[in-house]
């Protein structure tokens, strides 16, 4: 089996990446501040703003395991706000540049990173450039936690020009939602700014999971960027209807249907094979 270590394995999004991978035949070794939940899988405690635990997690922890194949950075202060802005830049951009540099000190070659919508303008209280929002317009990111995003792309850009072997696709994950957080969805109708701040999108962290899995599967060298979402929007109302009451002057690049993601996910389907196959539509159901 290969080998990946999965950094930030406690977290909302990343403890679904272990179970799927699991659950897929990869070989796991858990890395975060708190231990996996899982007993089947290698884990460590690691702080990953120190070089030199993330030069050893990255290489070996003694004999529980002798290396990794590839790596799926998530490790992160998930969220603008949660703490000063000074500590959230220093976290996650030390972090994320100690554990590419002590990856590729180890020789691994193969980097999937979880980016983020925000990157796109959110929270978009400045209207986007037009709808679907795509890949192909340059970052705004509008807050701390988005600017270390942004800066974070960059890095793999680089990394790769320095090492032409080296793959590294960051995913610009959405709002990562559990099939237990979709009861709330149905309340969201009643005012739709209260979602706005994302074009009303979401990403179930199967599906979330799933993206990790497509694009460590993908055979690619160099640096590049997807958005990952679900297919459809958080809203029953429809998206001309949304649209004409909320973002009445953003342009239309094509027709959407009624409630198609406004966070296009066509760049993953066409280049990395990923198909959703979660919606809160009949998760909303069943729990």
């Amino acid at each position: 089996m290969a080998r990946v270590a999965v950094t930030g394995s406690s977290g909302k999004l990343g403890r679904a990446v272990v179970d799927h991978l699991v659950e897929q035949g990869w070989d796991v070794v858990a890395l975060d501040r708190a231990p996996s939940p899982r007993a089947d899988v290698v884990s460590s405690v690691v702080d990953l703003t120190d070089f030199g635990q993330a030069v050893e997690a990255m290489s070996a922890i003694d004999d529980r395991y002798d290396g990794v194949d590839a790596l799926v950075h998530l490790a992160a202060i998930p969220a603008p706000g949660l703490r000063p802005n000074a500590a959230t830049f220093a976290n996650n951009m030390t972090a994320s540049y100690n554990t590419y540099a002590a990856a590729l000190r180890a020789g691994v070659r193969k980097i999937v990173w979880a980016s983020s919508e925000t990157v796109l303008g959110l929270p978009f209280d400045e209207p986007p450039p037009y709808v679907p929002v795509d890949e192909e317009y340059p970052p705004r990111p509008n807050s701390t936690y988005s600017l270390v995003k942004t800066l974070e792309e960059e890095l793999g850009r680089q990394l790769c020009r320095w090492h032409p072997d080296l793959s590294m696709l960051g995913l610009r994950f959405s709002n990562v939602m559990y099939p237990e957080d979709y009861a709330h969805f149905p309340a969201y109708d009643a005012d739709p700014q209260l979602r706005k701040w994302n074009l009303w999108a979401y990403i179930d962290a199967r599906d979330g999971a799933q993206a990790v899995r497509r694009a460590l599967d993908h055979d690619s060298v160099g640096a590049d960027v997807f958005i990952i979402a679900n297919a459809d929007t958080v809203m029953s109302r429809p998206n001309d209807v949304l649209l004409d009451e909320v973002f009445p002057d953003v342009p239309r690049t094509r027709p959407v249907g009624a409630h198609e993601t406004l966070l296009s996910i066509d760049k993953a389907r066409r280049v990395l094979g990923y198909e959703p196959e979660h919606t809160w539509r009949t998760e909303v159901v069943e729990h």
